[in-house]
C-alpha cells in the first residue's frame, strides 16, 4: 500500500513508519520544514513539504494514496483547528482514513471499551465534536485511541514521573497515586496502525491498551528505586502541572484493548513498569 501521513517524525509517528516501512508499505510523510523532511527520509518514509492547514495542498497529497492516517498534532491552541483542516482534506481526498485519539476522551472508567460513554476532561473535551465529525464524514474511517504510551525512554510517564523529586529525592507522586493508566509501548501502538491500514475498512473507534493498568504509586515507585514517594495533594498537583494537564492524569482508567486483539494484535513490548526501572 501507499500510505500518506501527519506526523512521521514525532514519538508515535515515526514508530508507525517503522513499522509500516518494514512491512513493504510505501509511506509519504506529510512535514512542514526541510528538517523535518530529512528526519522523514531517514526513518524511511518520502517526504513533502508544505502547509497542513492548507486542506487542499493536503488532500491534493491524500489522494495520491491508498489510505491517509494523521497522528500529527501541534501542542497548541490551533490543535482543533489543525485537526479540522485535516479532516476537510480527508473528506475531500475521500480515501481510507485513520484519526488519532487518545484514552482521556472516556474519563474515570474501570473497564474502557469502544462503546463506554465519553467523559473527557476539560483539556480534550474538543476532540468529542471533532471526532464525530469524522464519524459522521462517510469516510472509511478508524480512530486509534491510544492508552498512556511509552517505550524507548519517551512518552509522558517518563516525562512526569522520573523527573519528579522532592527535596527528599522522592519521586512525586500525581495526586496519591491510587489512580490506574492504561498503558502500551510505543512499538505496539504501531502495529495497531498498520493492522488498521491492512485491514481497509473504516472500524470506528479502536482502543488501543495493553491491558496492563498499574497504578500511578506501582509506576512511581518503579521510577524512584529506593528512593521512595512522596503523596501530594490534588491541589498541589494542579499547580505543579497545571489543571488541565493534571486533571487527565488523575484520571482512574483501566482497558483491555480487546477490540484491537480482534484484528490480530498482540502487544509484546516490556511493561511500563519495565521500562520505568531501565
Amino acid at each position: 500500500m501507499r500510505i500518506v501521513l501527519t506526523g512521521g517524525t514525532g514519538y508515535i509517528g515515526s514508530a508507525v513508519v517503522r513499522e509500516l516501512v518494514a512491512a513493504g508499505h510505501a509511506v509519504t510523510a506529510l512535514v512542514r520544514s526541510d528538517e523535518a523532511a530529512a528526519k522523514a527520509r531517514k526513518g524511511g518514509a518520502e517526504a513533502a513539504v508544505g502547509d497542513l492547514f492548507d486542506a487542499g495542498w493536503t488532500a491534493a497529497r491524500f489522494a495520491e494514496a491508498d489510505a491517509a492516517v494523521h497522528i500529527a498534532a501541534t501542542g497548541g491552541p490551533d490543535t482543533v483547528e489543525f485537526d479540522k483542516a485535516i479532516i476537510a482534506a480527508a473528506v475531500q481526498a475521500g480515501k481510507p482514513y485513520v484519526h488519532t485519539s487518545g484514552i482521556w476522551l472516556w474519563g474515570d472508567n474501570a473497564d474502557i471499551t469502544e462503546e463506554s460513554p465519553l467523559a473527557p476532561p476539560a483539556l480534550t473535551a474538543w476532540r468529542v465534536p471533532v471526532e464525530q465529525s469524522v464519524l459522521d464524514s462517510g469516510l472509511a474511517a478508524t480512530i486509534v485511541a491510544p492508552g498512556i504510551v511509552y517505550g524507548h525512554g519517551g512518552g509522558i510517564p517518563a516525562g512526569v514521573l522520573a523527573p519528579a523529586r522532592d527535596e527528599q529525592g522522592r519521586v512525586k507522586l500525581i495526586g496519591d497515586g491510587s489512580q490506574h493508566w492504561t498503558s502500551v509501548h510505543v512499538d505496539d501502538v504501531a502495529v495497531v496502525y498498520r493492522l488498521v491500514l491492512e485491514h481497509g475498512s473504516g472500524l470506528g473507534r479502536v482502543v488501543v491498551a495493553s491491558g496492563v493498568n498499574p497504578t500511578v504509586r506501582e509506576l512511581a515507585e518503579a521510577a524512584a528505586g529506593g528512593a521512595g514517594v512522596a503523596p501530594e495533594s490534588v491541589e498541589d498537583t494542579r499547580a505543579r502541572l497545571g489543571e488541565g494537564f493534571a486533571d487527565a492524569l488523575l484520571l482512574d482508567q483501566q482497558a483491555t484493548g480487546a477490540k484491537a486483539r480482534g484484528l490480530g494484535w498482540t502487544p509484546s513490548g516490556p511493561s511500563l513498569v519495565q521500562e520505568l526501572r531501565g
